[in-house]
């Protein structure tokens, strides 16, 4: 038998090695795509949760600004301009402090949580402005 035979022979073998185990391996990638996709799903969640917080803080000041502009302008309104400010589906609670000429608003929203488990302390932002002093005519 000549070198070329037995390389004949050697691929037919090995051919025949490989059509026989095919057959144990079939689904496999399946099965470990369905045990990765819980892995996926809480990854994406996660990421959805650190957008939502940033959204969150971010409203947080924008309901701080309007809050302190209301109450600058016409004191008691903070909480009514904290809560027109952000997103009805956020809840909203402003503290408003006078101190001289000027008022504070601290807003404090509450970050919802999409992952289950996660707790998150609520965004608190504070912001200041002049009170606003009629002009004397």
């Amino acid at each position: 038998m000549s070198y070329k035979d037995k390389d004949k022979a050697k691929d037919r073998d090995r051919d025949r090695d490989r059509d026989n185990s095919t057959g144990r391996d079939r689904g496999q990638v399946a099965l470990e795509y369905l045990g990765f996709i819980p892995i996926l799903i809480l990854v994406a969640m996660a990421g959805v949760q650190i957008g939502l917080i940033a959204y969150t803080a971010q409203q947080a000041g924008t309901a701080a600004r309007a809050g302190a502009r209301a109450a600058s302008i016409e004191p008691g309104t903070a909480q009514a301009g904290c809560a027109n400010a952000i997103s009805d589906w956020l809840s909203v609670a402003c503290d408003a402090a006078e101190g001289g000429d000027t008022v504070t608003v601290t807003a404090t929203v509450q970050i919802p949580s999409i992952v289950p488990g996660w707790d998150f302390d609520a965004a608190r932002k504070t912001a200041t402005m002049p009170l606003d002093t009629p002009l004397d005519d």
